[in-house]
């Protein structure tokens, strides 16, 4: 069965319930969770997706994420997907939303930030390599590798606004 997304505005409000298929394809705005992870030391956690994945195979992130559901909250769908992509069970908080258009569709990006402890699972179908790298590491690569636009612009955005030096309130999973 296909997968079921809310089709929303300008402002976020919900339209109605459409497959993100037909989302996508009608360059439908519809909303995303994710979530840019943090181990204890403050490095950030960058993913390289999957190369048989469907949209920006074996790009690189900063996040872990996907699809909210129906009748979901950002909150709710980066906590789920963190347990389906890490096998991590842990409390994320919410920082910014984005509206991004540059992507594959056009999407509403509700950006959190989660403190991992361990990876606990890597879903391989989703997740092709890992690793933690540090803001000046990161900041050496994130132009020079081939990154998902969508995580790009959430990164600039999170060390730009000083989001990362919260990182040790959070409760470690």
């Amino acid at each position: 069965m296909s997968e079921l997304v809310e089709h929303v505005d300008e402002h976020d409000r919900v339209l109605g319930v459409v497959e993100r298929g037909e989302a996508v394809r009608e360059n439908w705005l519809h909303r995303i969770a994710a979530t840019i992870c943090r181990d204890r030391e403050g490095r950030i956690l960058v993913v390289r997706r999957a190369k048989t994945l469907a949209r920006f195979p074996g790009c690189y992130d900063v996040m872990v994420g996907g699809a909210v559901d129906v009748g979901e909250s950002y909150e709710e769908a980066a906590v789920r997907e963190l347990a389906e992509e890490l096998g991590a069970r842990v409390p994320v908080r919410f920082l910014f939303k984005l509206l991004f258009r540059e992507g594959i569709s056009p999407i509403w990006l509700g950006v959190h930030e989660a403190v991992v402890s361990e990876i606990f699972v890597q879903d391989s179908g989703e997740i092709g390599w890992y690793d933690w790298l540090t803001v000046a590491e990161l900041r050496e690569v994130v132009d020079e590798w081939c990154f998902v636009p969508g995580g790009r612009k959430a990164l600039r955005q999170y060390l730009g606004s000083g989001f990362g030096s919260g990182a040790s309130e959070l409760p470690a999973g």
